[in-house]
């Protein structure tokens, strides 16, 4: 069984807002539209609590600086997806109708979460993977913000799992360069496409 997985369309990665990804506003549509060939279709949030480990704001640093947190290089970033905050919220343009199943990653104050199935730490997982393979899922689509981040890794690890993976290029946007993260993507072994067409 196939699934949609929409990553991270909220407003504070659109343009405006805390953490914008360029032009992420224009993967609403593509998505929206894509929504209408699946049956199941699942979404995340960044969704963190204040002063996360991420936020350069928590160290008295700039964004774009690195910090070593645990065993892994934290890149630092503006406060963003704050819970309960409108930037948390997802884009009021994105059809939410369709989406069963909302999981949260970035939940703990301590260890940032690029991918959607763990954190970046690998100590706990979101309960994504064991909520698709419940549902008989194989082959998942992945869109989302940001490609060379949280698309990137949930690639990544949904492979590990053992998914066959779809990325739609025109519903995802990167915030640096997302040609590499999509050549990145295809070595690991997903399927790349322009779009659902």
């Amino acid at each position: 069984m196939k699934a949609l997985l929409i990553v991270d369309v909220q407003n504070d990665f659109l343009p405006g807002g805390a953490l914008a990804v360029p032009n992420g506003d224009k993967i609403i549509a593509p998505i929206n539209a894509l929504q209408e060939r699946f049956d199941l279709i699942v979404a995340t949030k960044d969704w963190h609590p204040p002063k996360h480990v991420s936020f350069a704001t928590r160290h008295g640093k700039k964004p774009g600086e690195k910090i070593q947190v645990l065993d892994y290089l934290q890149e630092l970033w503006p406060d963003h997806c704050v819970q309960e905050t409108k930037g948390a919220e997802f884009a009021p343009l994105l059809n939410t109708g369709k989406i069963i199943q909302v999981f949260h990653k970035g939940t703990d104050p301590e260890i940032d979460s690029y991918s959607t199935f763990y954190d970046n730490a690998r100590l706990r997982n979101t309960g994504l993977g064991n909520f698709l393979k419940e549902n008989g899922v194989d082959e998942l689509y992945i869109v989302g913000l940001a490609t060379d981040y949280c698309v990137k890794y949930s690639v990544f690890d949904a492979l590990e799992m053992g998914f066959k993976v779809t990325v739609i290029e025109e519903g995802c946007r990167a915030i640096g360069d997302g040609q590499i993260a999509l050549h990145e993507m295809r070595q690991a072994g997903a399927n790349i496409l322009p779009n659902l067409n």
